[in-house]
């Protein structure tokens, strides 16, 4: 993706990088796959909760060897705004030369996929530029990469 250049999708921006997704036009209709850009394998699809869009608030569960959310707490919130997310983690490394993407969780009716680290490619299903002081403290982490 864009020649090794640091890339920090947000929000539709995350969801393009999957392989797919797949999208309902309207409620009479069948769902319409769409292809993505194939950077990470999953499939980007309408979360099942209550409500939805799933618009507010909401905590985040990334892994111990974050750099991306290295000084945020738990108790940090963070503004999302969507009604897809990619629901299920697909991708395995089976070698010790290709390390995993970190892979950051939140819930909103059931798990998915709230940010991915991966390399000079980032993404965030939400909005750090809307998340008040945990959102800049990502950006600063981000940028402390390149």
């Amino acid at each position: 993706m864009a020649g090794g250049r640091p890339v920090l999708g947000i929000c539709v921006g995350m969801q393009v990088l999957f392989d797919r997704g797949v999208e309902q036009a309207d409620v009479h209709a069948e769902d319409r796959a769409t292809e993505g850009c194939g950077e990470w394998p999953g499939t980007v699809e309408r979360l099942r909760a209550p409500v939805v869009p799933h618009m507010g608030w909401n905590t985040v569960t990334p892994p111990e060897d974050t750099r991306l959310f290295a000084g945020v707490g738990p108790e940090d919130r963070f503004y999302f705004v969507h009604s897809y997310a990619v629901r299920r983690w697909e991708f395995v490394s089976h070698s010790d030369r290709i390390r995993s993407p970190r892979v950051t969780w939140s819930e909103h009716g059931e798990p998915f996929v709230a940010a991915v680290e991966n390399g000079p490619l980032s993404a965030t299903q939400f909005h750090p530029e809307k998340s008040g002081d945990a959102g800049a403290r990502v950006l600063a982490n981000w940028v402390g990469t390149l």
